[in-house]
């Protein structure tokens, strides 16, 4: 039984959104090939990321110079507490689906919060003489991407969605990641279905080998 942890980051209602749409068949035909795998959700607008501020800093940077999280301010406790949290659910899942509309060519806000809380030195990754390395690496996780735009950006140079979250995932070790992008829905809205509907068709697919 794997556990597979599914992270959205999206205020429409699925209904409404493209990426959350085609999320729902890769999920749904997931179950339906791994009926006893445990789904973790995680919705970063709804479940409060906690991101790296003054109290987090400063918490981790005493640590650093040897002192013990108990004695770490009230607040630095908190904060460096539910970071740890969620790196430490993020360390305990087999395989990961991210999926996520591009905002100004990246992602929203919320989606590097959270990438902030769990890339964290000492948990999925460490600093060594000859570089960073992952630390979860060589432990078949896998990655799965599912990604939507209103125009056409992927591939060129302009994009810092789809190729920053491989690298990231990379960065910690996981290696096996693939993407499936929803392109143009706003472009050509004509067009709209046809796009989606192939999107979906991926979805079903990746989801029968994930």
């Amino acid at each position: 039984m794997a556990k597979l942890l599914y992270v959205t980051c999206n205020l429409k209602p699925t209904e409404l959104s493209c990426s959350l749409s085609v999320g729902k068949e890769f999920l749904d035909e997931y179950l339906r090939q791994n009926p006893a795998d445990e789904v973790h959700f995680l919705d970063l607008y709804r479940d409060n990321i906690q991101r790296i501020d003054a109290d987090v800093l400063s918490g981790w940077g005493k640590m650093r110079n040897g002192e013990s999280f108990v004695s770490l301010t009230v607040d630095e406790q908190r904060k460096v507490g539910r970071i740890w949290k969620h790196a430490d659910q993020f360390i305990a899942a087999d395989k990961y689906a991210f999926v996520t509309p591009m905002f100004n060519l990246g992602f929203p806000a919320e989606l590097k919060m959270y990438i902030d809380a769990v890339c964290v030195v000492g948990k999925t990754f460490a600093y060594t003489p000859t570089g960073p390395v992952g630390l979860l690496k060589d432990q078949g996780r896998k990655c799965l991407h599912i990604h939507s735009s209103g125009g056409f950006h992927f591939g060129k140079e302009e994009d810092h969605s789809v190729p920053y979250l491989k690298s990231i995932m990379g960065f910690m070790g996981i290696e096996d990641f693939k993407s499936i992008v929803v392109e143009g829905v706003d472009a050509i809205p004509d067009r709209a279905e046809e796009f989606r509907g192939a999107a979906v068709e991926k979805a079903r697919n990746a989801a029968i080998q994930f």
